[in-house]
């Protein structure tokens, strides 16, 4: 069975220890793979039919929303050291020199598209013989992702995105409402930092914006869990959604305004939810487009902007 190394770690796979990374990969990241009462209830059999987990090591981290000893409290043990552990789970990639070997790992490691920052990993994680599950690829028996992304990535994108859009304005000289917004992660809850968007809508409601960057206009591709999750953010703040083909009228109606009043205020956004019909049609103008056809069969009619 190989080296006499390998053979002496083949029995940690499924050895019932389970070990819980420390996240690296951004200074933000605050996110567990498992919850203390997730462990609590591993460790008490998992219900029913559950997986066999005799013990499960937490790598230490003042950063991780659940504290350390939380974990202790729910049974976990607390360590630096994961190598007793067969499986090891994390959210996002880790460092090169977290990658034992022999083992079997679970997080999501961008490397299914052969990601060009990812390739290390992919090796490292060939070179030590190791079994990965990434999330991204787990699918049911219908062939849909178990781990799709959900609304709370749209909702968190959506808030960083306005933040980054006050920094930019400011950048070209505008002073806006979205200066006061911080970034998802300086929220301790998805209720504050509601309320901290709904401080910047009434600074628009109240003020307005300059009209030198409007209309400001956000398209929202698809209506999957994401597209939901960032317009649920987005209609905290004034605003009118307009379907994809209204959006030159009111492009055009801009033109006309500043020529008229360069001082003029704009109290609202504007929101266009777009899906794949409007951004793609069939190559032979005779046909209907069809979204399961071969993308070769299709042009795109995609603009940035009028």
């Amino acid at each position: 069975m190989g080296s006499a190394a390998t053979e002496g770690n083949d029995t940690l796979l499924g050895n019932g220890v389970v070990g819980i990374l420390a996240e690296t990969c951004n200074m933000w990241e605050r996110r567990a793979p498992l919850t203390p009462s997730h462990c609590a209830r591993l460790l008490l059999g998992g219900g029913k039919n559950g997986p066999r987990v005799n013990r499960i090591i937490v790598q230490p981290s003042t950063r991780r929303i659940h504290h350390d000893a939380q974990y202790e409290d729910a049974g976990c043990e607390i360590s630096e050291d994961l190598s007793e552990c067969g499986l090891i789970i994390g959210i996002k990639q880790p460092k090169l020199q977290m990658i034992l070997s022999d083992r079997a790992y679970a997080f999501f490691s961008h490397t299914h598209k052969a990601q060009k920052e990812n390739m290390p990993l992919l090796d490292k994680i060939l070179e030590e013989r190791v079994s990965l599950f990434d999330y991204e690829l787990i699918v049911g028996d219908d062939g849909k992702r178990s781990l799709a992304f959900g609304k709370f990535a749209g909702r968190a994108g959506l808030i960083d995105f306005l933040h980054g859009l006050g920094q930019r304005y400011l950048s070209l000289g505008y002073s806006t409402p979205f200066l006061s917004l911080g970034q998802s992660h300086m929220y301790p809850s998805l209720a504050a930092a509601k309320a901290a968007v709904i401080v910047v809508a009434e600074e628009i409601a109240t003020f307005g914006l300059p009209s030198g960057i409007c209309p400001i206009v956000f398209v929202f591709t698809g209506v999957g869990n994401v597209s939901q999750g960032a317009q649920e953010i987005f209609k905290l703040l004034p605003h009118t959604f307009v379907d994809a083909e209204k959006l030159p009228e009111i492009f055009q109606a801009r033109n006309l305004s500043k020529q008229s009043q360069s001082t003029k205020r704009v109290f609202q956004l504007y929101g266009c939810v777009v899906t794949s019909r409007d951004m793609v049609s069939h190559k032979d103008p005779t046909r209907q487009f069809d979204k399961v056809m071969h993308v070769s069969s299709n042009i795109s009619g995609f603009v940035v902007s009028p």
